[in-house]
């Protein structure tokens, strides 16, 4: 008999990518066969998802466009779909999964036009614009969240809580234990400045620091990560403290820096998000204020709501108010050590094999008691 062929189709962001990734592989260890539909950004991606069949088509995003852009973007949409339409008639994929993005629009209409199985997976505690055209019409909607808005209420029975699926260097560090607080020892910080937005995190964080006591000062460690164009003066900010600094524009061992972490800084997005529930890790998080839908800011309200962080709005994050929040933290160990617990609380440790149970339960010939959550095949 033939592996079944699963569509996977993302944009080429992280928060789109890695939950595909994981899927894929977790998909290709059960035998599948795999295609993988995007835009050009996409097939930049060099990650697992390069490594299976791929194919390019137009899209284009409408949020944030003037009327020509709109206009273009609607053009390049309908061309895309009717080139994922060519594609999936060629292809006949046993389900199609989107993630998300504009770049999955045309596929996931193409799909549901054509008659196919076909699953949405949202990786944010708000409904992404591009899902919430397609929730009404997919046979599945996975969540990463326990609880997200947005989802029309004659869709809540498509709902499936897989968690969100981080990579596997991430998860292989899953739930590794939160680093003792010794009274005298170093005091570790980790700055995640995301994609986009780390420039106003080269400004706050250093001057927040310098308003810490002297002792206080001298058992900080921070590894920030900033914009190749705010490194300079970052490192000249931190240049006059006491903490000791490593500032990089990119960390390749970031599970590592995360396992030795004792508070992280970062912004709210959905991998960012995942990756700290997924090792249990307290975080002061500030959502990016321009995100679309200000989705960063639902993803923090989970996060706070379950005890595993702090929302930070980043018009309060002043140096005063940052440094009165670090030295708090700091002050209370066992405030930390329970928000370590809350994070990991979020997570869910098996959410690439559960997204990949719901996907084989699509199947024709797929088990439908392998699916954990409140829709069945």
């Amino acid at each position: 008999m033939t592996a079944p062929l699963i569509v996977l189709t993302t944009g080429g962001t992280g928060g789109h990518v890695f939950p595909a990734e994981a899927l894929a592989i977790e998909l290709k260890d059960r035998g599948c066969r795999l295609a993988w539909i995007t835009d050009q950004r996409g097939t930049a991606y060099k990650g697992a998802l390069s490594d299976i069949e791929t194919h390019s088509i137009r899209a284009g995003g409408i949020a944030g466009q003037g009327l020509l852009g709109r206009a273009k973007s609607v053009l390049n949409l309908g061309v895309g779909a009717l080139q994922a339409r060519s594609l999936l008639n060629r292809l006949k994929p046993a389900c199609v999964v989107g993630f998300g993005g504009y770049a999955s629009v045309p596929t996931m209409m193409a799909a549901t036009w054509a008659g196919l199985k076909t699953a949405i997976h949202e990786q944010n505690a708000l409904l992404g614009r591009a899902n919430r055209l397609l929730a009404g019409r997919v046979d599945r909607i996975a969540t990463s969240f326990a609880s997200v808005r947005g989802i029309p209420e004659t869709a809540e029975k498509k709902i499936v809580h897989t968690g969100m699926p981080v990579r596997p260097g991430i998860a292989a560090v899953r739930g590794a234990a939160y680093p003792a607080l010794t009274g005298e020892g170093p005091l570790k910080i980790l700055v995640l400045g995301g994609s986009q937005g780390a420039h106003v995190f080269s400004e706050v964080i250093p001057a927040a620091l310098a308003k810490l006591p002297q002792p206080l000062q001298q058992r900080i460690q921070i590894a920030q990560q900033c914009r190749p164009e705010d490194l300079n003066d970052a490192q000249t900010r931190y240049a006059g403290l006491a903490v000791q600094s490593e500032l990089k524009t990119f960390f390749d061992d970031v599970p590592q820096r995360l396992v030795d972490a004792h508070l992280i800084i970062a912004r709210s997005g959905a991998s960012t998000v995942a990756e700290l529930t997924a090792v249990g890790r307290p975080a002061i998080l500030v959502p990016y204020p321009y995100a679309a839908d200000d989705h960063q800011s639902y993803n923090a309200h989970a996060m706070d709501e379950a005890g595993g962080g702090w929302l930070m709005p980043q018009d309060s994050m002043t140096p005063e108010n940052l440094a009165e929040r670090i030295e708090s933290l700091f002050g209370m160990p066992q405030t930390l050590e329970k928000a370590a617990a809350g994070a990991i609380n979020v997570g869910r440790a098996d959410a690439a094999a559960r997204l990949a149970d719901m996907v084989m339960a699509l199947l024709p010939n797929g088990n439908g008691n392998k699916e954990n959550g409140r829709a069945a095949a």
